[in-house]
């Protein structure tokens, strides 16, 4: 049996292709090994939204330079392929596959050209109307799945490489979307995310005409749907409408990632980012003025260029204003294609990498005391693993906070029983800043 070995960098959006793509190898009479060395066809499905994820990639395609000569076959897919297109093949000549995400639904045509001794296949289209259906999917989890709605990107933000490697701004229409979901639901899933470049830009081709907010309720109603999720947001799209329903509908999550970038209106606009502080801070209000316990999180680039000391301290007020939940922060990274390439006033390297800590450890504090608050109180976690190193479950709740917990008595070694995938009653009793600890409280266990 042929065999291949797949790793994954970047965002969800990339986990879940790597599903997409796992499926079709496998329905095309491969198998999965665990070990490039194993495999005979190695694919990497790459990210480029900063350039260390991408310079990991070359990293290691030289690792493995010498075994193209030795009937191993290199792929390079996704984002990275999409923006260096053929370029590919003079940096890493051993490699005979490059495609971009659009052309998965062409991969068995492919693999046949891999095959047949061509060395040098390229799928590199960004014509999509068919992105959206490849037919086989192998999931990773059982019990929670990933969902595309919408790929692509029209925002043109002046660091953001995504309009170049993913496209425009394509929606699934409402009646797909629902029709995966369900299908999830009766075979046994109960949390599903949907995923998107900006999901709340969503608009439904089809005449049904659902805005993001209409179709993420009614997925939520779906029956045997615990839990739904989505990411990631743009502010600009971001509509009280979304807030009202996650109000309305228990299955919808307590969380919403709501990336800002900075807290400067100077630096928002230097980013073509299409929104203000203030017009942000609204949103924030949206959440906060709910009934329900929602956590904010977000992204925050430092060292953009220009990023005055008086631009960083208006970012740095405005985490302390939010007190987010939690954050992923990035220094500026140039990348091509992009207009930020072009600005003068680049900030220095040193200079960012103390930006970066200074907000690390402002963050760190703020999730100190953010976590403290859960202390004491019942929380429903959906179970993801056991650690037999500390003898503890790993669930997480509806905030998308990790609840380390111990339950009694253990399911029997030889019983066959987990309760992975299971919905628990979680008291917490301690909390870190990256983490909740607690025990399960007897006699609730809520089964699949």
């Amino acid at each position: 049996m042929k065999t291949f070995y797949i790793e994954t960098f970047g965002c969800q959006m990339n986990a879940h292709d790597s599903e997409k793509v796992v499926g079709t190898l496998v329905q095309q009479g491969y198998a999965q090994v665990e070990t490039p060395d194993q495999a005979e066809l190695v694919v990497y499905n790459t990210c480029s939204i900063r350039d260390k994820a991408e310079q990991k990639v070359f990293h290691r395609l030289q690792q493995f330079k010498k075994e193209a000569g030795k009937g191993k076959v290199f792929a390079v897919i996704g984002c990275v392929a999409q923006q260096e297109g053929e370029r590919i093949f003079e940096r890493a000549p051993h490699v005979s596959l490059v495609a971009g995400s659009a052309s998965y639904t062409k991969l068995p045509q492919m693999l046949v050209q891999l095959e047949a001794g061509n060395r040098r296949v390229t799928g590199l289209s960004l014509d999509t109307d068919e992105a959206f259906d490849t037919p086989f999917t192998r999931r990773d989890n059982p019990h929670r799945a990933y969902i595309t709605i919408i790929e692509g990107c029209d925002k043109s933000c002046a660091y953001c490489v995504v309009p170049f490697t993913r496209g425009p701004e394509r929606s699934r229409t409402s009646d797909s979307v629902m029709r995966e979901a369900k299908d999830l639901a009766a075979h046994g899933y109960t949390e599903v995310q949907l995923l998107g470049q900006n999901v709340n830009s969503y608009r439904d081709p089809s005449e049904t005409g659902w805005d993001f907010a209409r179709l993420l309720e009614n997925v939520g109603n779906i029956p045997g749907m615990r839990r739904v999720r989505f990411t990631t947001s743009h502010p600009r799209d971001f509509v009280k409408e979304i807030i009202d329903a996650i109000d309305r509908n228990q299955a919808l999550c307590n969380h919403v990632h709501l990336p800002v970038q900075s807290g400067s209106n100077r630096v928002l606009a230097a980013m073509q980012r299409q929104y203000t502080r203030d017009e942000y801070m609204r949103r924030i209000e949206w959440m906060k003025s709910v009934n329900r316990d929602i956590a904010i999180t977000t992204d925050i680039i430092v060292g953009f260029p220009g990023e005055t000391e008086r631009d960083f301290d208006e970012t740095l007020d405005l985490i302390g204003t939010v007190e987010y939940d939690s954050m992923f922060i990035f220094k500026y990274s140039k990348r091509p294609n992009t207009a930020a390439l072009q600005y003068e006033d680049q900030i220095p390297e040193d200079e960012k990498t103390r930006r970066l800590i200074v907000v690390q450890e402002k963050q760190r504090a703020i999730q100190i005391r953010r976590n403290a608050v859960y202390v004491g109180r019942t929380e429903e976690v959906h179970v993801e693993g056991y650690n037999k190193a500390t003898s503890q479950w790993i669930g997480r709740t509806s905030q998308n906070k990790t609840l380390n917990f111990v339950h009694a008595p253990l399911p029997a070694p030889d019983s066959g029983r987990t309760l992975v995938g299971d919905y628990l009653d979680v008291l917490v009793t301690r909390a870190g800043p990256n983490s909740l600890a607690g025990e399960s409280v007897a006699g609730h266990v809520v089964l699949q």
